[in-house]
């Protein structure tokens, strides 16, 4: 069963409750729930939901890859599929997707999302989609044991190890480092 707007609703919820500063930031999320947008949806060019992972080692470094559609470091994550139930198993599942790691070497840090960031997508010609916003919530998950990761060579060039304080995103960065051993 996919993920329903009520989890979406209720993670936004707690999410605000931990962060209300945000909540005129996500005010565009609660108006297109309202309108009943299906916002799993990628082909919601108004807006839809993916799902973000921000993976520590034991030594406090942040995981991020070189996305090759978009030519850039990120830290992993991606669209939400049908088969996934929650936000943070999508995350989860992303995560394992594309740096190729064992899942049972993972574990999520906290229940709710570090942050949640509505950003602009450039327009894609090769998958014949225009510019849309993408919702993305970001968990931190933490490598409880040594594991080797295994890119996806179709989506993902490159892997590196960074400190958490080279996130760019400033209230990401500053919501992980209190995660950081």
């Amino acid at each position: 069963m996919p993920i329903s707007h009520d989890h979406i609703r209720a993670t936004t919820n707690a999410y605000l409750d931990a962060h209300p500063e945000d909540k005129h930031e996500l005010a565009p999320l609660f108006d297109l729930l309202d309108t009943g947008a299906d916002v799993t949806s990628r082909k919601e060019m108004r807006g839809h939901v993916t799902a973000g992972a921000v993976l520590l080692d034991a030594s406090g470094r942040v995981l991020h890859i070189h996305h090759n559609a978009l030519n850039t470091w990120l830290l992993p994550g991606g669209h939400v599929e049908d088969t996934d139930t929650t936000l943070a198993e999508a995350a989860l599942r992303e995560l394992v997707e594309e740096a190729g790691l064992n899942g049972a070497a993972i574990s999520l840090a906290h229940p709710e999302p570090a942050h949640i960031d509505i950003h602009p997508i450039p327009a894609n010609p090769a998958k014949n989609e225009g510019d849309h916003q993408h919702i993305d919530y970001r968990f931190v998950f933490r490598l409880d044991r040594d594991a080797d990761v295994a890119l996806q060579g179709e989506e993902v060039s490159g892997y590196a190890w960074k400190n958490a304080d080279v996130i760019v995103d400033e209230s990401l960065r500053s919501r992980v480092l209190p995660h950081v051993a």
